[in-house]
């Protein structure tokens, strides 16, 4: 019986100063250019090993929820996403085309596993969503593949622990290993690295933090599970948090992962930019490697 498969975990930041250098066609600048040659190889990966489906895990920035709603986890289950308008007027990107019936059945294992998800039919992704997909993928007349969206709270306290985070990727590589359709679908985490936006902190990177999180990821991914919410506020900063995103896309590869190819450079306006690409050793997938 032919049934979807995980093939690989895609990680990154999702700087929005990065998105208005796209925008604006400032890639090639000085300040710009080492920070997008560490994706250069990633796109020529997915080239040759472009999925059908991401599942794409971001945080609203004050787009889509306010203060007034606060999902902790929101699956966007619509055909369609539009660009979000974050002040400025929407990015011009093209409109997100989800799937909508690979999203259903996540929802329903998902809940039927005893995760409370908010089911968004309609969804507007801001940056967190939209600057991903540039850096993979350039500036395309449509996007090459089709995304659902998954948005963790990551603003608001409390966040979700990493555990937890952990363990839904879990549950979502179960649902989508149990999908009776040929499909090969990638799980995208993405934020962080460290970084601090506001206070007398604001600047701050941490680049030996960033650097084991990265090693641990294939090395020993059980310790980043247990990395308590203030761990991450000391050596990560404020933001810094958002790095509990990239645990629901480790969980959903297994046990066995192979570091296909890593990119880190400082800074980004004032944040640390992280970026890994790795491979689910049981997708049995292109033996070309980076490091």
């Amino acid at each position: 019986m032919t049934m979807a498969r995980i093939t690989a975990g895609i990680s990154t930041s999702h700087v929005p100063a990065i998105g208005a250098a796209i925008d604006h066609g400032d890639t090639g600048q000085d300040y710009w250019k080492p920070l997008f040659q560490g994706y250069e190889w990633t796109r020529t990966w997915l080239d040759r090993n472009r999925p059908d489906v991401v599942v794409l895990v971001y945080n609203d920035h004050a787009s889509a929820f306010s203060l007034e709603t606060i999902p902790t986890f929101a699956l966007g289950c619509a055909a369609t996403f539009e660009p979000a308008d974050e002040g400025f007027g929407p990015r011009p990107v093209p409109t997100v085309h989800g799937h909508p019936e690979l999203a259903w059945h996540l929802a329903e294992s998902l809940i039927l596993d005893e995760f409370d998800l908010t089911l968004m039919n309609r969804l507007d992704v801001d940056h967190g969503l939209t600057v991903p997909l540039s850096l993979m993928f350039g500036s395309p007349d449509a996007w090459p593949v089709r995304v659902i969206p998954l948005a963790v709270n990551v603003i608001q306290y409390p966040p979700p622990t990493g555990n937890r985070c952990w363990t839904l990727g879990e549950a979502i590589g179960r649902a989508v290993r149990a999908y009776d359709e040929d499909l090969d679908v990638q799980i995208w985490g993405t934020g962080g690295m460290s970084h601090q936006l506001q206070g007398p902190r604001a600047g701050l990177i941490n680049t030996p933090f960033d650097t084991a999180f990265l090693d641990r990821l294939t090395s020993d991914p059980q310790a980043l599970r247990r990395i308590p919410h203030l761990e991450y506020l000391r050596d990560a900063g404020s933001e810094g948090i958002e790095l509990v995103m990239w645990l629901i896309m480790r969980g959903a590869l297994g046990a066995d992962v192979r570091e296909l190819h890593r990119h880190y450079h400082v800074p980004a306006s004032n944040t640390a930019v992280g970026h890994i690409v790795l491979e689910a050793r049981e997708a049995a997938a292109t033996p070309e490697g980076s490091s």
